[in-house]
C-alpha cells in the first residue's frame, strides 16, 4: 500500500469514530429537538440544521448521522464559510493532478471520502451560486466531477446542512438558490438558543466545569456559590453553549482556592481599563447645544435617563446586578427605572 493510499484509509478510519461531545440537557425545547432527530436520522434524506453560534449544529448532525443506517461510514465535516470559493470547490469535490497550479496529484473531495455516509455542510449558506448548483446535482443525480476531470464520479451522501441564516429570506432575494433550499429542507432542525432553555444552564455548567477541573488535576470541584449561580443564570448568553463551556472553564481556572466554590464569573475576558479603544472621560463628546426653539425639559431628560440605562444594560450584557453597580444605584432602584420606561428581559 502506497503512503499517499494508506493516508487515505486513516482518513476514512478517523470519519468513522463516534463523537466524544455530548449533548446534554433536559428542558422541553432540548428534549423536544432530541425526539425530532430520532425521528428523522433514519430516513435517507437530508436534513437542515437552523441555530444561533454556539447552539450545538454540528452535535446536532453528529447526532443524526450516528442513529441513521450510515452510523457504521464516514461522518465527513465540512465549513463551507473557511475557504474561497475556489478551494471550497476542490476540497468538496476533489481536483485531478495539473487541474492548476500546485494540484501535483488527484485529490479526492468530500463527497468522495463521505461515500456510503454523511457530510455536514457548516455555514451553507455561504457558498457560490456555482457550488450550489454542483451540490444540488449530486442531491439528484447522485453524481459529479472532479476539478479538471471528465470522469463522472458516483457517490452515495446523505447532506446534512447548518446555518444560522435565514435561507428562506435569502433565497427570496436571490442570494441562495431557491431549487437548492427546496431539496436540502425535506425536514429542518431549528435549535434554541440557551436564553430559551434556562433550566439547562447549571447543568452544563456543573458538566463543563467538573470536565475542566479533571483536566487541571484538581481533586475535587467545589460548585458554584450563590452569586455565581445567578450571574451564569441570569446572563442572556448570546454565543450560546459554546460560550457558557469558555466562562465556566475560564472561572475553574482562574479559581485559586480549590477548597471554596467559584465565586467570580468574566463574561468578558477583554474587560481592562487599559483596553485598546477604551475611551478616557476627556474623550467625550461635548455637551449638545440647547435647541433654538422651546422644547419639553422633562421628556428630554426621560429620554436621556432611557439612553443611559440601556447602554449601560448593553455594557454589562444584561446582567441587572452589574448594571445598577455600573449606574451607582441599588437593584431595585434599577429595577424601577427598568419598569418606569418598559425595559424588560424581554424586550
Amino acid at each position: 500500500m502506497s503512503t499517499g493510499q494508506f493516508s487515505h484509509q486513516a482518513e476514512i478510519e478517523a470519519m468513522r469514530k463516534p463523537q466524544d461531545q455530548q449533548l446534554i440537557g433536559e428542558s422541553r425545547a432540548f428534549l423536544e429537538v432530541l425526539e425530532h432527530v430520532s425521528r428523522v436520522a433514519p430516513l435517507n434524506r437530508p436534513v437542515l440544521v437552523i441555530g444561533e453560534r454556539g447552539t450545538g449544529k454540528e452535535l446536532i448532525a453528529a447526532r443524526i448521522h450516528f442513529l441513521s443506517g450510515r452510523w457504521d461510514y464516514p461522518f465527513v465535516k465540512m465549513n463551507c464559510a473557511a475557504l474561497a470559493e475556489s478551494l471550497l470547490e476542490t476540497e468538496l469535490f476533489g481536483h485531478e493532478a495539473g487541474s492548476f497550479t500546485g494540484a501535483a496529484k488527484r485529490r479526492l473531495g468530500r463527497f468522495e471520502l463521505a461515500n456510503q455516509g454523511s457530510l455536514f455542510l457548516d455555514e451553507l449558506s455561504s457558498t457560490s451560486s456555482g457550488v450550489q448548483e454542483k451540490i444540488l446535482r449530486v442531491i439528484e443525480y447522485g453524481e459529479f466531477e472532479r476539478v479538471g476531470g471528465s470522469e463522472t464520479i458516483r457517490t452515495n451522501v446523505r447532506i446534512i446542512g447548518a446555518t444560522n441564516e435565514d435561507l428562506p429570506a435569502l433565497a427570496a432575494e436571490g442570494k441562495f438558490r431557491a431549487d437548492l433550499l427546496d431539496r436540502l429542507a425535506f425536514d429542518v432542525i431549528t435549535l434554541p438558543p440557551l436564553r430559551e432553555r434556562p433550566g439547562d444552564i447549571m447543568t452544563l455548567a456543573n458538566h463543563f466545569a467538573v470536565k475542566m477541573a479533571g483536566e487541571l488535576g484538581k481533586d475535587v470541584f467545589n460548585g458554584f456559590s450563590e452569586q455565581a449561580r445567578k450571574e451564569l443564570s441570569t446572563y442572556a448568553w448570546p454565543g450560546n453553549v459554546r460560550e457558557l463551556k469558555n466562562v465556566v472553564e475560564r472561572a475553574v481556572y482562574t479559581c485559586q482556592d480549590d477548597s471554596q466554590a467559584i465565586i467570580g464569573i468574566v463574561f468578558d475576558p477583554f474587560e481592562s481599563p487599559w483596553r485598546p479603544g477604551t475611551h478616557s472621560a476627556s474623550d467625550e463628546p461635548a455637551t449638545p447645544a440647547l435647541p433654538d426653539e422651546p422644547y419639553d425639559f422633562k421628556q428630554e431628560i426621560q429620554e436621556e435617563e432611557k439612553r443611559r440605562i440601556k447602554n449601560a444594560m448593553e455594557h454589562c450584557r444584561f446582567n441587572q446586578k452589574k448594571t445598577a453597580e455600573f449606574l451607582g444605584m441599588t437593584y431595585h432602584q434599577l429595577r424601577g427605572y427598568l419598569r418606569k420606561y418598559e425595559l424588560t428581559e424581554e424586550d
